[in-house]
């Protein structure tokens, strides 16, 4: 871990994340940033997203509303909303910027009155995914996102979807953890590609109604 009071730009953002580095601050209010480089890094690969039945059966009854970043701003702020975060000013103010650039990406599910019930978001490079936060305000929101995701990516050829940590919940749908000079290898590799982030990161998928790109290529149980 390193400490930075280095304002951040979105070429730094990419310089640093293209090396397996990221920011987090210690709270909202924090100024001082600390960049991570974990000894142990989470991924999802993206040929094992466990999708149980309940999240089948919770896609199928739900009436939710899938998009791709038409409301990057919300997503993020809503990531932010909690009582402990590590996203402060700092990074949401540069993230906003990558989105600008086309750069970050946002995940939106809504329920059946179009509001706000998840969604998550992350940084794209070449053929590899960096997934920054995600949040749910009703149940399997959150997990419905990452599904989406998944699948998104697979459509654009990704061959990386970085997680940082593994959390319990990530583990549950199939999350990875592996040392740092195996992810360095991913990660050179996932560079390496030029995913087509065109059919990734289109607003709503052409081929469902809905736009739920998460009905496709999942594993069950």
């Amino acid at each position: 871990m390193q400490e930075s009071g280095v304002q951040l730009t979105p070429s730094l953002i990419i310089r640093a994340y293209a090396s397996g580095l990221f920011p987090m601050a210690e709270s909202a209010q924090a100024h001082t940033l600390h960049w991570f480089e974990p000894q142990r890094r989470g991924i999802m690969p993206l040929d094992g997203f466990h999708t149980a039945r309940s999240l089948r059966r919770s896609l199928r009854r739900g009436a939710w509303q899938f998009s791709c970043d038409s409301d990057f701003a919300a997503v993020l702020s809503a990531c932010a909303d909690r009582d402990e975060t590590w996203i402060n000013p700092e990074i949401a103010r540069v993230f906003n910027e990558l989105h600008g650039l086309g750069v970050a990406h946002s995940i939106e599910v809504r329920g059946p009155d179009g509001a706000l019930a998840g969604g998550l978001y992350g940084l794209a490079l070449r053929g590899a995914f960096f997934a920054e936060s995600m949040f749910s305000r009703r149940t399997d929101a959150s997990k419905l996102a990452l599904a989406e995701l998944v699948a998104r990516l697979r459509r654009g050829g990704f061959t990386l979807l970085d997680t940082q940590y593994l959390t319990p919940h990530l583990a549950s749908l199939g999350g990875q953890e592996i040392s740092r000079n195996t992810y360095r290898r991913m990660l050179d590799a996932a560079l390496s590609i030029e995913a087509d982030h065109a059919a990734a990161f289109s607003p709503v998928n052409p081929e469902a109604a809905n736009g739920a790109y998460s009905q496709l290529s999942t594993q069950t149980s």
